[in-house]
């Protein structure tokens, strides 16, 4: 079972929808301790970064548990960037931090706008599990102001405007920065790679 996490910070109807169709068994866990059962886990999330205070705490700990116990994360939009030290966004809280580093706003440049909306390519960094199968360039549907930097756990970055972190991968640890679940048959694919590591 893959372990959803719903924190009010996003529509999970969508991101259910993808999971199942890839065959993913997914339950939407009511309390910390219900990830003891959870073969992976995923931290979806759109808006605020002042939206995962909720996770501080009980399921910061929980969640660190599973990985520390092998068990695979994936975080997508804002969740991808909880898993990071912090973010400018909100910088008095604390991200998961198992990526350094601190994210920030994309810069609004002449003729680019912000939020970053709409499709755009990911230019593939370095092969990992995440992107088996996923072609260089492959177009993915973006929604966000603020990203990660790239680093060496970067996997595919994106420009708009500047270059970003869009995927991120250490181990069974994985970020996206777009919306798997609205991306076609790239995110599904995306979504296919992370269940083969719960597996």
């Amino acid at each position: 079972m893959i372990a959803l996490i719903d924190y009010k910070a996003g529509n999970l109807t969508s991101v259910r929808k993808a999971l199942a169709a890839v065959g993913a068994d997914v339950f939407t866990p009511e309390e910390p301790r219900e990830l003891a059962n959870a073969r992976g886990i995923i931290v979806p999330g759109v808006g605020h970064f002042s939206a995962t205070h909720v996770l501080n705490g009980a399921w910061t700990d929980a969640i660190l548990d599973r990985v520390g116990n092998g068990r695979p994360l994936l975080g997508i939009c804002l969740g991808m960037q909880w898993l990071y030290e912090t973010s400018e966004e909100a910088p008095e809280l604390r991200g998961l931090g198992l990526f350094g580093g601190c994210c920030y706003r994309l810069a609004g440049q002449q003729g680019v706008k912000i939020p970053h909306v709409g499709w755009n390519s990911l230019e593939k960094q370095r092969d990992e599990s995440i992107v088996d199968g996923v072609p260089d360039k492959a177009q993915v549907y973006f929604t966000h102001s603020f990203a990660a930097p790239i680093t060496s756990e970067t996997v595919a970055a994106t420009t708009h405007g500047e270059t970003f972190a869009s995927i991120v991968q250490r181990g069974q640890v994985a970020g996206v920065q777009f919306h798997p679940e609205k991306s076609s048959d790239v995110g599904l694919q995306i979504l296919r790679n992370f269940l083969a590591t719960a597996a």
